[in-house]
């Protein structure tokens, strides 16, 4: 099963995709912020992350660079 996360500031949008993703068979793990997300990218290694732009803490542009800088999650698909 091929595992997702989901970062976004809104619980809501969050919880829509979410089911969405789920319904179709994906695996899915979430994170309130960008700060949070790359702590959970690390953890665990999804297959693809799909980010909010605009965050508190730190915004997608920037949860793009942590993780592209870490040669453990630069080479994780990711959609802002």
């Amino acid at each position: 099963m091929k595992k997702i996360l989901i970062i976004d500031d809104e619980e809501w949008l969050r919880e829509m995709v979410r089911m969405a993703l789920t319904q179709r068979g994906y695996e899915i793990v979430e994170a309130q912020n960008g700060v949070v997300g790359v702590e959970v990218a690390r953890k665990q290694m999804p297959d693809l992350i799909l980010c909010d732009v605009n965050m508190e803490k730190m915004d997608g542009y920037a949860t793009l660079s942590s993780l592209r800088n870490d040669s453990m999650t630069s080479a994780i698909p990711f959609i802002l």
